[in-house]
């Protein structure tokens, strides 16, 4: 994978050391905005990056580029990805994909039409322990709740409050605690599950964006509660409970750290079967062994869960 990176963010920063010890992952671009253009060069320094540039279409029509990893605020994601494809350049996403499922659709269309690979960055389905909730999944019996919080007071909520709108705040560019920290939630829950039959978000809303809210997933014989915020912060834990067990996932969910496994009339049991990396070192493995072999089967497969997080997202959007 001879890759480009779009951005200069803090997801760039702590991502750059991760992909430069994967092997296959050639860093061969890094695009900045012209004001951050002085970033962009120390970095591609640090990293051996062989190019820097605020220009898009060079970086496009570097030959040495074959991936995109568009790690840019929320609102850009459509645009870059979408111009990558029609480049012929495989494209990873950062989370959440697109603003709408519309978006995503459009993109998923031209990768196709495009013979290109697209996929969502999105650190928990690629993680030990979300293989092994999944395999441990039927020892809870009949599941009846599953509740997952993400909670943690943001850094750039004051300013908020005194006016200052990042764009982690601004509803324009798609900011706000659904898309932020609860998109991590939303990809668990549909990952081990699948799509809910009914979404509703009831959310805290402060000029204009969802500060926090909790998103409610209706499945039926069993309910959701994904809990996401950004002004207010708690025990940031997820639990699963069956008629004959649980299992909570200790810590956040994009990154589940660590598993405990309660089954009745059983002792606690401690699970932990993610690698010593990183949280996103695994994610990249897998991207890379997709595009290195053109992996259209594990791509398809990729492509269908975001799609369903996608309605999910648009569902939860439309329910307020």
């Amino acid at each position: 994978m001879k890759l480009a990176i779009l951005g200069t963010g803090k997801i760039v920063e702590e991502v750059l050391p991760v992909l430069k010890e994967i092997n296959g992952i050639e860093l061969s671009a890094i695009l900045s905005t012209p004001r951050s253009i002085e970033k962009a060069e120390k970095l591609a320094e640090l990293y051996a990056i062989s190019q820097a540039s605020s220009d898009y279409d060079s970086i496009l029509a570097n030959p040495d580029v074959d991936t995109v990893y568009v790690a840019l605020p929320n609102h850009l994601h459509y645009d870059y990805a979408k111009k990558a494809l029609l480049a012929g350049k495989h494209v990873i996403c950062e989370k959440p994909f697109t603003l709408t499922l519309a978006e995503f659709e459009d993109l998923a269309k031209i990768a196709e039409q495009k013979n290109r690979i697209l996929l969502e960055a999105i650190t928990n389905q690629y993680l030990g322990n979300f293989a092994s909730i999944k395999a441990n999944l039927a020892k809870l019996g009949d599941i009846k709740i599953v509740e997952c919080n993400y909670s943690q007071y943001s850094s750039r909520y004051d300013a908020f409050k005194r006016g200052e709108i990042a764009p982690a705040f601004d509803p324009a560019k798609g900011g706000g605690a659904l898309r932020d920290l609860n998109i991590y939630n939303i990809h668990l829950v549909v990952g081990l599950f699948g799509k809910p039959e009914r979404v509703q978000y009831l959310a805290n809303m402060e000029r204009g964006v969802d500060t926090s809210g909790i998103l409610i997933m209706d499945y039926g014989n069993f309910k959701a509660a994904c809990i996401g915020a950004k002004d207010c912060s708690a025990d940031i834990k997820s639990t699963i409970q069956g008629n004959k067990g649980s299992i909570a996932v200790l810590g956040p969910t994009n990154s589940m750290p660590e598993l405990s496994l309660s089954l009745n009339g059983q002792s606690m049991t401690m699970i932990n079967e993610n690698s010593l990396n990183h949280r996103m070192h695994d994610e990249f493995v897998a991207f890379q062994a997709i595009i290195e072999h053109e992996d259209m089967t594990a791509t398809k497969l990729a492509l269908d869960h975001s799609h369903l997080v996608m309605e999910v997202l648009d569902q939860a959007v439309n329910s307020l």
